[in-house]
């Protein structure tokens, strides 16, 4: 299996990097936003995961060895494949979808294209006993329920989760718990 590689990157695409490690160019299936953070031509690390299917081999890699290690777990689930995985992952850091698993948030997992009630069930179920906060993340805040609400609110407006969530660090500390007007404050980053 191949387990982590380290090269220089070669091509970038939207979900994917090129990276050429010994006179070799491996094309590696990444979290959306990573191509976007590195460049042609500089030398990065990845912890990898290697998927063997009848017709295919994809590799699929992350930054960090948490990711790698999460997205083992999530193609443990029952109707959960690579693809899905890396959306999720895409889609959310581990610390958000272990939070999510450890206080059974369903709905932060259906907020990734392509998971439905059901199967966001079955994530928590499966990871509800294999997932902890190390110390450090505990201290992180959690996505609250109202802040829930507007990202699904923000996305079914057709902003992508990144931005959403990126509207979301935007607002103030002293924001109002009410949905409305936190929407209202969060529409206004885009503006």
């Amino acid at each position: 299996m191949i387990a982590h590689l380290y090269g220089n990157v070669i091509q970038t695409g939207s979900d994917f990097v090129i990276l050429e490690v010994g006179g070799m160019g491996f094309k590696v299936f990444v979290p959306h936003s990573y191509p976007e953070q590195v460049r042609k031509g500089e030398t990065i690390s990845l912890h990898t995961h290697l998927v063997v299917r009848e017709d295919s081999l994809s590799l699929y890699g992350f930054p960090k060895s948490e990711q790698v290690d999460l997205f083992d777990q999530l193609i443990g689930v029952n109707g959960v494949g690579p693809r899905l995985a890396l959306e999720t992952l895409s889609t959310h850091s581990p610390v958000v979808i272990k939070r999510a698993v450890i206080h059974k948030q369903d709905g932060i997992f259906s907020q990734v294209s392509g998971i439905g009630s059901k199967t966001a069930q079955k994530i928590i179920l499966y990871l509800e006993d294999r997932v902890r906060l190390r110390e450090e993340e505990e201290e992180v805040p959690a996505l609250s329920n109202t802040n829930a609400e507007v990202q699904e609110a923000l996305v079914a407006l057709g902003y992508s989760v990144v931005e959403a969530q990126s509207a979301l660090q935007s607002l103030p500390e002293d924001a109002p718990d009410d949905v409305e007007e936190r929407l209202t404050i969060a529409l206004r980053y885009f503006s």
